[in-house]
């Protein structure tokens, strides 16, 4: 497929908005009815075969058991918004600014973490109805449980490691084991009623047997994020692929919500988008990001592949139409 380009520029910080101190907890159920819980479990496929939904009593009295239906009942009896987004990786560079981004804007979110803890210290307490976490490794296939997919809409995965060996590598936290086997075991658990999956993956990823691909491919990198969008692709989910140019900006590392809303890209805020894995350069966060939420819901981006960069420049901010002016003006070229 031949390169193609368009430019957009985005605002130069996100608005600052305040939040509910709300108690935050690790979220098991989705019906937020107190004393109950829902029970899953999976025969040998990753698909849920049976399910029961309880009421959670004392040991010396009977579990009172009923039909999903019943399930599927109460939850609906609890105000939601039409979209629910599934964020994998959340903790992450491009994950804590795409959080912070939807929090902003009054989308729900859920979040699959290693460690549930880290919501808090990230994104401080908020109410569960607006961001619910789950304990998950994408690593795991038995960590996947049907239950956190439950309701889920919309997913953007923007897991990944470095590059080459690092501290971040420790707990087999490879390339092989995040952006394919990881990546690999979140598609094969979504459910077929999920609207998009938007996944973060990198530039260069066709290429990473010519130089200077080579180089940064030494420890497998980009073949497995190819054999991650490959799977995606093969899966039969409605999809878009954003492949990041290399990632600077902050946050790198924890970071308060307050602190997030305020990230910016200085003055390289203007939008260089492509296709057919032609791009060569750099990558704000804030970038990135932003194009994952506006991917979300743009019929033109659906079943599409794009490179992201970002360059100095100045313009229009991050509404919706320019976004689909700019995804759009690609298609044209």
């Amino acid at each position: 497929m031949a390169s193609s380009t368009a430019t957009l520029t985005l605002p130069l910080a996100f608005t600052q908005q305040q939040h509910n101190s709300l108690s935050q907890r690790q979220v098991f159920s989705f019906t937020n009815i107190p004393n109950r819980v829902s029970l899953y479990w999976r025969g040998n496929s990753s698909k849920y075969s049976k399910c029961v939904y309880a009421r959670a009593v004392s040991t010396n009295e009977e579990v009172n058991q009923t039909q999903s239906s019943e399930l599927k009942n109460d939850t609906q009896s609890t105000p939601s918004s039409s979209k629910l987004v599934l964020v994998v990786g959340g903790s992450g560079g491009v994950g804590q600014l795409v959080v912070a981004s939807l929090l902003q804007r009054n989308v729900k979110s859920r979040l699959i973490l290693r460690d549930p803890e880290k919501a808090t210290e990230l994104f401080g307490e908020h109410d569960k109805k607006k961001l619910q976490v789950f304990k998950g490794d994408t690593r795991k296939q038995e960590d996947l449980d049907p239950f956190i997919f439950e309701g889920v809409t919309h997913v953007i995965c923007c897991t990944g490691t470095t590059a080459f060996p690092s501290k971040r590598w420790d707990d087999d936290n490879t390339p092989e084991r995040v952006d394919w086997v990881g990546v690999k075991n979140l598609v094969s658990a979504l459910p077929p009623s999920v609207k998009r999956v938007v996944l973060v993956s990198s530039i260069g990823v066709t290429k990473f047997n010519e130089l200077p691909w080579s180089i940064m491919n030494l420890f497998g990198v980009l073949k497995y994020k190819k054999m991650g969008e490959d799977f995606l692709r093969s899966s039969g989910l409605p999809f878009t692929i954003i492949r990041a140019g290399r990632l600077t900006d902050g946050p790198y590392t924890s970071y308060d919500l307050n602190t997030l809303l305020k990230a910016t890209a200085g003055q390289r805020r203007a939008v260089l988008i492509g296709q057919g894995d032609k791009l060569v350069g750099e990558a704000s966060r804030i970038v990135v990001a932003e194009a994952c939420i506006q991917a979300l819901d743009l019929e033109v981006t659906e079943n599409q592949v794009y490179e992201v960069n970002s360059v100095e420049g100045e313009g229009p901010g991050n509404e919706t139409k320019k976004w689909q002016e700019l995804f759009e003006a690609v298609h044209s070229r």
